[in-house]
């Protein structure tokens, strides 16, 4: 079989979800549903809403709306195996054809098409992500697509069919990093899962080995192939690897250099006045992904390592509210920000080990030195968020929501949730 022809089999049939596998996607939805409140006024979210002001809400423009704003102030879950946000485009997406589903169809179709992404990503590789494709609007594409079918209850072959459409959908690129598309790739990769599925209830179909064919999708996109597998009786990915919540609303190539901050704060003081300069080593694909070292606005605020470490090193955590035009213009003269230099790792040195650390290096003015380094950011698998950051920062993304308390209590009962109509309050 193809290898579109292999995952629309397992979407088809999965096995039976653990108890702990819908526990974590119960947290993964509610998390994004958070993200998408809090990005529901972002200028990106309020363009999508401009440009087809007169149009009727239809599926697929719910689901570009929704995923938009999920995406808007990124704040929304990392994914390593699918290069992606991966539930900025999934939950939007399956909420968009949800409407006579209950909670727990909503978590087995966001598991499989959370497992759908990480299949197109491991099987591609990360050399399409660094090459400069933007995996949330490639491979988040594609694999929500097969969570949608599955979603609306389509068999192999359909799923197969809207897999196929999906890949011809794909697109969007890094370089538009720090700009109001951005956001607007996710919204485009769910609008395309929803009209993926849709089509392919047709009967439209195109190659089932679109993927590895010629020409086909690994590549044409940088991919290097190679055969991923499907869980059977093994862990869901969402165990075995997890979704990263973000502990900060901003580019999660900052992240573990703010960890590390956070890290050291914990330990000791850190004066402003006693600091000479930083220095931040990351990853190559990290490095280019925070191209503004003197950001002009909140979107690229939160793609500048120099504005996010020194507005770390000042108050000790960050909160959407810092992310704003107003925090911003409040930065324009920080000196700290000149002396906060970032150099990346050297092919070579990644070509030896994907698994290097991030390291900050602190210079004092007295001339000491404190060097701390960290190879994940918190809310990785092997350091998740406890249950009151979780609930704290759907708080922090909520805090204008009167009723945000009560639809968090219900958010976490999801799959004892038979109708869905509470999260109307939380959609754009």
């Amino acid at each position: 079989m193809t290898l579109i022809e292999t995952l629309a089999q397992w979407c088809a049939t999965p096995p039976a979800f653990s108890p702990r596998a819908r526990q974590l996607a119960c947290d993964a939805i509610a998390d994004t549903l958070g993200c998408m409140v809090a990005g529901s006024d972002d200028f990106s979210t309020r363009a999508v809403l401009q440009a087809w002001p007169e149009q009727p809400r239809t599926r697929s423009l719910d689901a570009l709306f929704n995923a938009t704003a999920a995406h808007a102030i990124d704040y929304d879950d990392n994914f390593a195996p699918g290069m992606s946000h991966a539930s900025a485009v999934l939950v939007p997406a399956l909420l968009a054809v949800a409407q006579q589903c209950d909670g727990a169809q909503l978590i087995r179709a966001y598991l499989i098409g959370l497992q759908a992404q990480a299949f197109v990503g491991e099987s591609i590789g990360y050399q399409h992500y660094t090459a400069g494709w933007h995996g949330t609007s490639t491979v988040g594409c594609i694999g929500s697509a097969a969570g949608v079918a599955a979603l609306l209850g389509m068999d192999a072959a359909g799923i197969a069919r809207a897999l196929s459409i999906a890949v011809s959908l794909a697109s969007g690129v890094k370089r538009q990093f720090g700009t109001p598309l951005k956001p607007f790739h996710a919204g485009m990769a769910a609008r395309n899962a929803v009209d993926a599925a849709l089509l392919a209830q047709t009967g439209m179909q195109g190659r089932a080995d679109i993927i590895e064919c010629a020409q086909g999708f690994a590549e044409l996109y940088a991919g290097k192939l190679s055969v991923s597998a499907l869980p059977g009786e093994n862990e869901h990915v969402i165990e075995r690897i997890g979704v990263m919540p973000k502990k900060h609303p901003c580019c999660g190539s900052t992240h573990r250099i703010l960890d590390a901050i956070a890290d050291l704060q914990q330990r000791q003081t850190l004066s402003l006045d006693d600091i000479e300069s930083v220095h931040c080593q990351v990853g190559i694909a990290n490095w280019r992904n925070l191209a503004y070292t003197q950001p002009q606005d909140e979107m690229q605020a939160r793609f500048s390592m120099q504005y996010c470490v020194a507005m770390m090193l000042e108050k000790g955590a960050l909160s959407v509210t810092d992310f704003t035009a107003q925090s911003v213009r409040a930065q324009t003269d920080n000196v700290l920000m000149a002396s906060i230099i970032m150099s990346p790792w050297t092919a070579e040195q990644e070509a030896e080990s994907r698994d290097l650390p991030h390291i900050l290096t602190l210079r004092f003015k007295d001339g000491r030195e404190v060097v701390h380094s960290r190879r994940h950011a918190r809310g990785a698998h092997d350091e998740p968020f406890s249950a009151a950051e979780r609930e704290a920062k759907f708080h922090d993304c909520c805090a204008d929501l009167p009723n945000a308390g009560n639809i968090y209590q219900q958010l976490m009962q999801l799959e004892q949730q038979h109708d869905l109509g509470f999260m109307r309050e939380l959609m754009v």
